[in-house]
């Protein structure tokens, strides 16, 4: 895809695309780790793409100002796309948060920036790693 059509998805699109290429990547760190028991796998991989969790990572970010103007408008985007639901287990704002951590993700999968992606990916695993190490 061009990045015009890409620019023109809505939010919501590219954070389902995202929520499924964090998950593989997520599950794809778990099992390098050693970690082969089912049950155990899913526990672990819950820790990493739950929406607080995600939430943290890009308000991290943000105000770390890591991602540039063009990520920037997608995070906004995304964070301002309208659901019609949120989950009873977070509450909004870090619900849309998530969702644009997810549609960051997309974006940059449908661009094919698989060097940025991969980056972002890894960064988001090694801050929620070092932050459950504290907690």
């Amino acid at each position: 895809m061009e990045k015009i059509h890409v620019l023109q998805m809505k939010s919501l699109a590219l954070a389902y695309m995202g929520d499924v290429v964090y998950e593989y990547y997520v599950r794809d760190y778990l099992l390098r780790q050693g970690k082969v028991n089912v049950n155990k796998l899913h526990k672990s991989a819950v820790r990493f793409v739950q929406a607080k969790q995600q939430a943290k990572v890009l308000r991290q970010w943000l105000d770390n100002e890591v991602l540039d103007e063009d990520e920037q408008g997608v995070v906004r985007r995304g964070r301002n796309a309208k659901s019609g639901s949120v989950p009873k287990n977070t509450d909004v704002m870090t619900y849309r948060y998530s969702t644009a951590f997810e549609a960051l993700l997309g974006y940059h999968y449908f661009l094919d920036n698989h060097d940025r992606l991969m980056w972002l990916v890894e960064a988001a695993i090694n801050y929620i790693e070092k932050g459950s190490e504290t907690t």
